[in-house]
C-alpha cells in the first residue's frame, strides 16, 4: 500500500526527516500537499481525522494516521528495517530521535526566540543573543553527545545504533545539513571536533537512494521559510 505523507509543500522542515526514511526504504509514497489541491486535502484531513494531528507532518498508512515526526519514524523504522528489532534497541533509537527533535527545535528558536507568529525582523535583537548561545554552546554540546554515542556503539562507530543504518542516522544527517546551511561557519567549527558525526553525514549522503533523492526535484531546497534559515548575522 502507498503511504501518504502530509506536510507543507515548499519547505523541508520536519517533514524532511520522514521523506529521508521513506526514500532510503524505497517505499512507495505520495507527498500529498505537493499534488494539485493537496494543501486543501491536508487541511481537511487535519479537521476530520479521528485522531487529530496537531500539525503536519503526519503519515497515513491505510486507515492508520500517525502524527509527530519521532512517532512516524518509530512506525516506519519497525516496518522497513530502519531500527533494531529488539525492544531495548528500538527504545534507544527512539530516544536518540527525540534528542534530535530537541536539537532541531533549538535551531528553529535561534531565529524565532520570542514567538513563532512574529516575523524574524520583529525579534532580530533577541535572535542575535539566542543564536550566539546556540552557536557557542548548544551546537557543540549536541554534536559532542552524538559523537560520544558513535564512539561507544559496541558494533563500531559507523552508525549511531547497531551495525547497520537506522532512521536516526538519516535524521542526524539532515540536522547536519540544516546546520551547514543556516550556520556554515559555526557548523564547520563544531564538526571539526566531531569527526565521527561528519563521517556519518558524508556516508549517508553517498548511499545510493539518498544520493539519488538529493539530486532530484523531490528534495526541496533549504529556504528562509523552514526550520533552518540562513541569516548571516546569526552565524557570528
Amino acid at each position: 500500500m502507498t503511504y501518504e505523507l502530509y506536510y507543507w509543500p515548499t519547505i523541508q522542515g520536519r517533514g524532511e526527516f520522514v521523506r529521508l526514511a521513506l526514500e532510503e526504504a524505497g517505499a512507495d509514497y505520495i507527498d500529498v500537499a505537493r499534488e494539485s489541491e493537496g494543501v486543501a486535502v491536508m487541511m481537511r484531513m487535519m479537521e476530520h481525522a479521528d485522531h487529530l494531528p496537531f500539525a503536519p507532518p503526519f503519515l497515513k498508512d491505510g486507515e492508520t494516521i500517525i502524527g509527530q515526526t519521532a512517532a512516524i519514524l518509530l512506525y516506519l523504522g519497525a516496518r522497513h528495517d530502519l531500527a533494531p528489532k529488539d525492544p531495548a534497541g528500538g527504545l534507544w533509537t527512539h530516544q536518540i530521535q527525540l534528542t534530535i527533535s530537541d536539537f532541531v527545535a533549538e535551531a528553529h528558536d535561534s531565529h524565532h526566540p520570542v514567538g513563532v507568529g512574529l516575523y524574524y525582523e520583529d525579534q532580530k535583537q533577541e535572535a542575535l543573543k539566542r543564536a550566539q548561545e546556540f552557536r557557542d554552546d548548544r551546537i557543540p554540546k549536541f554534536l559532542h553527545w552524538f559523537e560520544t554515542i558513535l564512539a561507544r556503539n559496541p558494533s563500531g562507530d559507523s552508525y549511531l545504533v547497531g551495525k547497520s543504518l537506522t532512521y536516526v542516522d538519516l535524521s542526524l544527517f539532515q540536522a547536519v545539513e540544516g546546520l551547514s546551511y543556516a550556520f556554515p561557519k559555526a557548523a564547520r567549527r563544531a564538526l571539526k571536533k566531531a569527526p565521527r558525526v561528519a563521517a556519518l553525514h558524508d556516508a549517508v549522503a553517498e548511499r545510493s537512494r539518498i544520493k539519488s533523492y538529493l539530486a532530484s526535484q523531490r528534495r526541496i531546497p533549504f529556504n528562509e521559510e523552514g526550520i533552518f534559515r540562513r541569516y548571516p548575522e546569526l552565524d557570528g
